[in-house]
């Protein structure tokens, strides 16, 4: 792999953008392989690091399906059903917890 260049937070050239830069042009990678990175210093740790993709190699991004929009309204249906109780919380149920905080705390949902 060659190596690619590697600039400063903040100086990076025009026409070179990241992924999230990308996505709000409603733009996308598109299999393009990373053109530079930005490295942003840090004083105890390691350096910040965000990968750039030439902006005129990038796609527009591919258009919500009814398929796809159907199988995401399921996903995050299910991560907001307990499965203790089986009600959707109204929330995206904790993985700490693995339940809804009145199944979880039920002593302090009782007190009030």
């Amino acid at each position: 792999m060659a190596a690619v260049p590697v600039y400063r937070w903040h100086l990076a050239p025009d026409g070179l953008a990241t992924r999230r830069q990308l996505r709000a042009r409603g733009l996308r990678p598109g299999g393009q392989d990373v053109v530079a990175q930005l490295e942003r210093p840090r004083r105890r740790r390691g350096p910040l690091v965000a990968y750039l993709y030439s902006i005129e190699q990038a796609k527009p991004v591919r258009p919500m399906t009814p398929a796809k929009r159907a199988a995401l309204a399921k996903a995050n249906a299910a991560r907001r059903t307990c499965p203790e109780c089986r009600r959707d919380a109204g929330y995206v149920i904790p993985p700490s917890l693995g339940m809804c905080a009145t199944c979880a705390f039920p002593d302090e949902q009782r007190a009030t």
